[in-house]
């Protein structure tokens, strides 16, 4: 038990970027194969079986906590309450680089929006799904955060898992409100998590580093 114990923590984040690569690399050429429809169809014909006012009006909820300028004052309340200095202005560079990342990438594949399925206005191009690329590099940040804190162990669990449903009904809001097909957010998922590994070992852990050997 304690071997493996030791094996998650020295290579989970790995195996976690390796995934969301596979996996964001079968989607693209999926994409591009224009073999997705069926998987795109599958799941909203489930999803949408839910549809109704006032689950609708949930889902309107879940799916503003994927938006930035609910997450900047997150990150204020961070920035005034955390002792930890070494993770504060990460939480600002994490938002900038993964919505640029997700600009570029919208502009590469240019894929069109689901139309007669919306349920609110939105613009842009559908893959990757920005909200699902956000919410998972900027809770997913956050979990991290929290892993690494000094509170009780369960409520370390608790409030990971919390975090980790709220990008799951964040990703499933995305497709309920028929604004991206599902390929969009579990795309959005995997290419995130890689993107959040490689942020993590190689900028603020490398950073880290650095300071701790300056001392």
């Amino acid at each position: 038990m304690k071997r493996l114990q030791e094996f998650l923590e020295k290579y989970l984040l790995w195996i976690i970027a390796f995934i969301g690569l596979i996996l964001f690399m079968i989607i693209v050429v999926r994409l591009r194969n224009n073999t997705i429809q069926s998987f795109d169809n599958y799941i909203y014909n489930h999803i949408k079986e839910l549809i109704s006012p006032n689950m609708t009006n949930i889902f309107k909820v879940i799916t503003e906590f994927g938006n930035v300028y609910i997450m900047i004052p997150v990150i204020i309340l961070i920035l005034i309450f955390s002792n930890d200095k070494s993770f504060k202005k990460y939480f600002i560079y994490n938002l900038i680089s993964i919505f640029i990342l997700n600009n570029i990438l919208k502009i590469i594949f240019t894929r069109s929006r689901p139309l007669d399925i919306n349920l609110i206005i939105e613009t842009g191009y559908s893959f990757p799904s920005g909200h699902s690329m956000v919410s998972f590099a900027f809770y997913g940040f956050l979990a991290y955060f929290i892993y690494h804190t000094n509170l009780n162990r369960y409520l370390k669990i608790l409030y990971i898992l919390l975090l980790g449903l709220l990008v799951l009904l964040i990703g499933i809001s995305r497709i309920y409100l028929g604004v991206h097909y599902a390929s969009d957010v579990l795309g959005g998922f995997a290419i995130s998590a890689l993107y959040l590994v490689i942020f993590i070992k190689y900028v603020y852990n490398k950073n880290k580093e650095e300071k701790l050997n300056l001392k």
